[in-house]
């Protein structure tokens, strides 16, 4: 169904629950997550736009206590009580081969499934600006599923590549820690610049 005019806002509880009030989560309570909700997230997510609908971003949910023993030492030795304590950890991956999708994202531009084939340096600029991208929307939906979001650098990409995705293309770009968070935060929310310093007008 196309939408036109108009959309409809979302209430201040919304928008709280997405940005102001919103917290990144460092430990989780042991409370699972089950599979509609880490379903529900991507298919959110999957809606927010990309440059021509590409969507090179792929996710991997590692909810077993096998899939935690690949994964932490693959981590900075800082974060991986964090994913230790989280009941699912997202690794947020771009797929080098997401023109093979082309076809069925893009039907109007078939075609460009064969200049993406025969061009990485412009694959390679999708996946760069576009995956990012996707995986801030990711975060956003993890938040509107009531669960807390824990976005982490500082891991080893090529460790987690080789451990998960040694035949498939994708490439790791975040981990994220999802769950309920334990507690109060850690600390209070940090300032963020004010608009005289990020804001201005034409």
């Amino acid at each position: 169904m196309s939408v036109t005019g108009t959309l409809p806002g979302v209430n201040d509880d919304a928008r709280a629950a997405l940005f102001t009030a919103a917290r990144t989560a460092y430990s989780f309570a042991g409370t699972p997550v089950d599979d509609e909700k880490l379903t529900g997230i991507w298919e959110l997510a999957r809606w927010a736009p990309t440059a021509a609908n590409l969507q090179p971003l792929r996710v991997l949910y590692i909810r077993t206590p096998e899939g935690k023993e690949r994964l932490l030492p693959n981590l900075n030795e800082g974060n991986r009580p964090k994913s230790a304590s989280a009941p699912v950890v997202a690794v947020l991956a771009v797929d080098d081969r997401f023109h093979d999708h082309i076809p069925h994202i893009l039907p109007i531009r078939p075609e460009m499934q064969g200049h993406f084939e025969a061009d990485p340096a412009q694959r390679d600029g999708i996946t760069s600006f576009n995956g990012p991208l996707q995986a801030g929307y990711f975060i956003l939906a993890v938040r509107a599923f009531g669960l807390a979001a824990g976005p982490m650098g500082g891991f080893d990409p090529a460790g987690i590549d080789k451990e998960f995705f040694p035949d498939n293309g994708w490439r790791s770009i975040l981990v994220v820690n999802i769950g309920h968070a334990a507690g109060a935060p850690e600390f209070d929310r940090m300032p963020r610049v004010p608009h005289e310093h990020a804001l201005d007008w034409a």
